[in-house]
C-alpha cells in the first residue's frame, strides 16, 4: 500500500500516485507501458491477473523495473508528516528522509528496553525514565565477584554459585566450539582424502601412459638399430668389393688405353693408343683424391668386367702407325688419361675395333665416329 495522500503538505502530482490504490507511491515500480504502481499493490494484482490494470496489456513480474530518476527525485522531495503524528510528533520531513527520521530522530518511536529479560517497549523520549525504575536493571556486585546482577536479585546473590555458573557456561561454550572445530576439521579431511584419491588415480593413469610410450620408443629404437646394422653390413660389403676390384686392377700388368685427342695442325680428331704398365695407373689412383661420385662411377664401369679387345693388338697397331707407338710422351699427356677416359674406352671398345680397318695409312688419322 502507498502513503496516505492526506499526510502530505501541498498538492501531489497525479503521476506520483499508484494506479491501483491511488495513494502516493511506496517502493514504486514501472511497467513497460509506463504505468507506475506500489510494489505491494502490483505484486498482489499479478497473483490473480497477468495484465496491466490500466490498459490490460500482457504483464509479468519480470517485466517490472524501477521508476525513472526524475520521478524518484520528485517523489523524495515531497513533504510528509511523521508516522507518529498521533503519538505527538509534529515533524514534517521529506519523503526520502522519513525512514532515517523514524529510526534515529523521532522521540515518539517505540524502542525496546536494553536490560536482559525486560520485554518492555517505550517511546524513545521515555527510555531514560524506564531504565531507572526497570526491575531488570543491573548493577555490579559489591561482594567481590564483579558480576552484573539484577537489582531485584541482588539480595539473594551468591558470588560462589554465580561464579560456578559462569564457569559452567564458559566450559559449555568451549566444548561446543571444540565440537564445531572438530566437525569442520573432519569435513576438511574427508574432502582432502577424496581429492588425494582422485589425484592418485590420475597419476597412476599418467604412469601407465608413460610406460606405454616408453615401450613404443624402445621398439622404435630396436628397429632403428636393426636398420643401422643392416646398412653397416651393406657398407662393409661395398667396401670389401671396392678393395677387391682395386686389387684386381693392380694385379694386371698392362692396360691399353684409348684416348680421343684433337690435332691442331690438321683440325681433326684421332685416337691415341698408349701402352704402359698398370702400376702407373694404380699410383695415379692412389695419389689422387677423387670424389666419391667419380670413384663409384669408375667402379661401376669396371664391375662389368668386359674382355679386352684382341683385334687391335700391339703388332697391328705398330704395323699401322709405328710413329704413334714410338712417339715420346710427356708427363702432361699421361696425366690427362683420367678415369673418365677409361670409362669412355670401355663403352666404345667394340666400335673402335670395327673401325680399325678404315685407318688412313698415309695420314695415320682415324676419323671420329661420333
Amino acid at each position: 500500500m502507498g502513503f496516505d495522500i492526506e499526510r502530505f503538505i501541498g498538492e501531489v502530482n497525479e503521476g506520483l500516485l499508484c494506479s491501483i490504490c491511488r495513494d502516493v507511491l511506496e517502493e514504486p515500480l514501472l511497467a513497460p507501458c509506463e504505468h507506475t504502481f506500489c510494489s505491494t499493490c502490483i505484486h498482489t494484482w499479478l497473483t490473480h491477473y497477468k495484465s496491466c490494470p490500466e490498459d490490460r496489456q500482457r504483464l509479468w513480474p519480470s517485466d517490472l523495473k524501477p521508476i525513472f530518476r526524475y520521478m524518484k527525485n520528485d517523489l523524495d522531495r515531497l513533504k510528509i508528516r511523521c508516522d507518529n503524528e498521533v503519538e505527538g510528533c509534529k515533524e514534517e520531513v521529506e519523503l526520502g528522509k522519513l525512514q532515517h527520521h523514524l529510526k534515529e530522530e523521532c522521540a515518539f518511536t517505540k524502542v525496546s528496553c536494553p536490560n536482559k529479560g525486560c520485554e518492555e517497549r517505550v517511546n524513545r523520549c521515555e527510555l531514560e525514565t524506564h531504565l531507572i525504575i526497570c526491575d531488570y536493571q543491573t548493577a555490579t556486585c559489591t561482594k567481590g565477584c564483579g558480576l552484573q546482577v539484577n537489582m531485584n536479585e541482588i539480595s539473594q546473590h551468591n558470588c560462589i554459585a554465580e561464579l560456578k555458573k559462569a564457569m559452567e557456561e564458559q566450559k559449555n561454550d568451549f566444548a561446543k566450539g571444540l565440537r564445531d572445530c572438530k566437525t569442520e576439521m573432519e569435513s576438511r579431511l574427508d574432502s582432502q582424502r577424496v581429492h588425494m584419491v582422485y589425484k592418485e588415480s590420475s597419476l597412476q593413469n599418467q604412469i601407465e601412459e608413460l610406460k606405454t610410450q616408453m615401450e613404443d620408443l624402445l621398439r622404435e629404437i630396436k628397429a632403428i638399430k636393426a636398420k643401422e646394422m643392416q646398412r653397416s653390413d651393406e657398407y662393409n660389403y661395398v667396401q670389401q668389393e671396392r678393395k677387391e676390384l682395386l686389387d684386381w686392377l693392380k694385379g694386371l700388368k698392362y692396360q691399353d688405353d684409348l684416348a680421343e685427342k684433337y690435332c691442331g695442325s690438321c683440325n681433326k680428331r684421332y685416337l691415341y693408343v698408349r701402352q704402359e704398365p698398370l702400376t702407373s695407373f694404380g699410383e695415379h689412383v692412389n695419389s689422387s683424391s677423387p670424389s666419391p661420385s667419380s670413384e663409384d662411377a669408375l667402379l661401376t664401369s669396371l664391375r662389368t668386367t668386359r674382355p679386352k679387345p684382341r683385334s687391335l693388338g700391339r703388332s697391328s697397331v705398330t704395323h699401322l702407325v709405328p710413329e704413334l707407338i714410338t712417339m715420346p710422351r710427356s708427363s702432361s699427356e699421361e696425366s690427362c688419361m683420367n678415369r673418365a677416359s677409361v670409362e669412355y674406352w670401355r663403352r666404345n671398345t667394340e666400335s673402335a675395333t670395327s673401325s680399325a680397318s678404315a685407318w688412313d695409312h698415309d695420314s695415320g688419322v682415324l676419323p671420329n665416329s661420333t
